[in-house]
């Protein structure tokens, strides 16, 4: 009978080696974690909607918008030139900012103006504040709002302006409400009683407002379509049910991404760009939204 040993030396090498088997495993982990949440909160992705509706001018048929919303600030390359890339392939006719350009957390102007003045070469820019371009200190609003009126963006503070394509000319209203208006039930009702006065039931009128759960409200004026973020896509999006946590919505709000329907409103909630108190994304990657616009055949 063959008996064998192991020295003490043996064993300690053992276990040396199953330390190190372990730390590498957690190292790999770790890093394999990182890349992920990187690109969760980094990988910039496009979601393409078609809006099809019966009062949209034949004129309009194929109109592009591009939708940013969101941004807290963040940065997609030097000069956000990832970014602009990405909104320039998509050929917009119309650009839209529905708020929170700059995060009142960590307000940071220049970079909301770098891509402000990049994208503003590209096609008109339309702008409505979201609640943190509203928390801004006075200087830091001064420099936003000038900012973006010399790079030629049109700020829509409770205002209409009329879009004209085509020859004859034929037009659309490109409304906005400013966030301070969403407060409350009565303010509200008070500024889209001002931004529909002029408009007739067929008018095709697109609202650009920052929090999209006052759907109900939006579509009791009679609005085309609204254009909204505020919801950070819910931050974590949980598989087969949906986010998680939205501001003004609370736990697992309703309205966080997607299109939703309301009598004759369209509703376009982008999941935004960036993040402000939670600072990670969670199977809910930046998104820019590019919509479509289509004349609905009643034949």
């Amino acid at each position: 009978m063959k008996f064998s040993f192991t020295s003490k030396a043996d064993r300690s090498q053992r276990k040396v080696d199953g330390r190190k088997k372990k730390a590498c495993f957690c190292l790999l982990f770790f890093c394999l974690l990182a890349a992920f949440l990187y690109w969760q909160n980094n990988g910039l992705t496009v979601t393409e909607y078609d809006i099809v509706n019966k009062d949209l001018p034949q004129s309009f048929n194929g109109c592009t918008i591009v939708q940013i919303s969101d941004l807290h600030n963040k940065s997609f390359g030097r000069e956000q030139k990832k970014l602009v890339r990405r909104i320039r392939a998509c050929k917009p006719d119309v650009i839209v900012l529905t708020g929170d350009l700059v995060d009142s957390n960590r307000p940071d102007v220049d970079t909301a103006l770098e891509l402000a003045s990049a994208i503003a070469a590209l096609a008109p820019v339309y702008f409505v504040t979201g609640n943190h371009d509203n928390w801004l200190s006075a200087e830091n609003t001064d420099r936003l709002m000038q900012g973006l009126e010399n790079a030629g963006v049109h700020i829509l503070k409770d205002e209409v302006r009329i879009l004209t394509m085509g020859k004859p000319k034929e037009t659309i209203y490109m409304a906005g409400i400013d966030d301070a208006s969403l407060a409350s039930t009565a303010e509200c009702d008070k500024a889209l009683q001002k931004l529909t006065a002029r408009k007739k039931p067929d008018d095709f009128m697109i609202l650009l407002a920052h929090e999209p759960q006052r759907l109900e409200q939006y579509a009791a004026y009679g609005i085309s379509l609204v254009l909204s973020g505020h919801a950070h896509g819910g931050q974590f999006r949980i598989p087969f049910i949906g986010g998680f946590v939205a501001p003004d919505q609370g736990f697992l709000p309703a309205y966080t991404e997607g299109v939703f329907h309301e009598k004759d409103t369209d509703l376009v909630i982008s999941r935004g760009l960036g993040n402000s108190v939670i600072p990670i994304r969670l199977l809910n990657r930046p998104e820019l939204v590019k919509v479509t616009l289509y004349q609905k055949n009643e034949k």
